[in-house]
């Protein structure tokens, strides 16, 4: 079995972070949302995996490599435009030959992985496994329709009236048969191939169809909003570790790991959270599901529920809440007549905020 990985979209959603860095780059716990993914194949026993590139292909490349890091083989296919999920499927053929496959999309966190997909696809050898999940507001996504025995009976995107309240979540499992799908369907009203399309021309074809149902965390970090709770959501899970530096004056409260090389000077971290190599946090209080980058500097600052990209500057600020703040940035306070409580950031890289206090 291979896997076909996309990390091609542009992430409009997430700009200005992706002005200048793929959407499957920006970091969630400290780690990039893609390498997730990439964990969570090899996890699953596959090794030879297609990464599907656009254009901040580049950043990838040098990101993942060979792949070995992961204990992968990675193969890097370009897509001129993003032309859709089907697509993806059709200009990989060459890569995927006749094996069986999963496609993973490169910005979805899976909490636990995918190997209880791979289980069930080799249990029951359908054409193609979906996984889906319960959602409370199925009309923003691919929706399916399952029968009793799990079989699918129809998808449909984005419907205004769902049949189901099962989404269709960023994993999937198919045999060789979605090559000849994805090359019937025509592209939809966006221009682009539909994956949802492709599986249900399937359908309709009496091919076998599935889904899986999973009651797990999952989450399309594809908005601000989404990136912050799927940092949340894997903050929840780390075990503490020290390998940095924490002077006598200051605190570590819960589940935190500082990274080889960080420093912590008369600071209070409140984890979950996650200090990351060579970060400097003086003077400060880092408080839950706080997600500070490598080679940051935090002092005279207040911050929580927050992620920070490698290499930013805080100083002096307050009470920063549901944040992100993107490589290279500089955020600093100066006096002024007034005081603000609160202050939500989402800055792109290489920027410098002022805030009057």
């Amino acid at each position: 079995m291979k896997a076909l990985v996309l990390a091609g979209g542009s992430g409009t959603r997430l700009r200005p972070l992706t002005h200048t860095v793929s959407k499957q780059l920006v970091p969630i716990a400290n780690k990039p949302v893609l390498f997730h993914g990439l964990e969570a194949v090899r996890d699953a026993g596959i090794t030879e995996v297609g990464v599907i590139i656009g254009p901040h292909g580049a950043d990838v490349r040098r990101a993942v490599g060979d792949g070995s890091r992961f204990g992968l083989h990675v193969t890097y296919i370009p897509q001129e435009a993003p032309l859709g999920l089907a697509h993806c499927v059709l200009i990989a053929r060459d890569f995927l030959e006749d094996d069986d496959f999963v496609m993973y999309l490169g910005d979805n966190v899976i909490s636990g992985g995918i190997e209880h997909l791979v289980r069930e696809f080799w249990a029951t050898r359908p054409d193609a496994l979906v996984m889906v999940g319960k959602v409370p507001n199925p009309s923003e996504y691919g929706v399916a329709e399952l029968d009793a025995d799990g079989r699918v009976l129809q998808l449909e995107e984005k419907p205004s009236q769902p049949t189901s309240d099962l989404a269709v979540i960023g994993a999937y499992v198919f045999s060789s048969a979605i090559h000849q799908a994805v090359r019937s369907i025509r592209p939809s009203w966006r221009n682009e191939r539909e994956i949802t399309d492709a599986i249900s021309w399937l359908v309709e074809h009496g091919s076998a169809v599935r889904g899986h149902v999973f009651s797990g965390y999952w989450k399309d970090t594809g908005r601000i909003a989404d990136l912050l709770d799927g940092n949340r959501a894997l903050l929840d899970l780390i075990d503490p570790a020290n390998a940095g530096e924490v002077d006598d004056e200051s605190e570590l409260i819960g589940p935190v790991i500082v990274d080889a090389g960080a420093r912590i000077t008369r600071s209070r971290v409140i984890g979950p959270a996650v200090i990351g190599c060579m970060a400097s946090i003086t003077d400060s209080t880092v408080g839950a599901y706080t997600s500070i980058g490598a080679e940051c500097d935090i002092t005279s600052t207040d911050i929580a529920d927050s992620i920070v990209l490698e290499g930013s500057t805080v100083s002096g600020v307050d009470a920063v809440r549901q944040s992100v703040i993107g490589r290279y940035a500089q955020v600093h306070s100066r006096p002024a007549l007034d005081t603000v409580p609160s202050r939500r950031l989402v800055l792109g890289d290489n920027t410098e905020v002022v805030i009057e206090r």
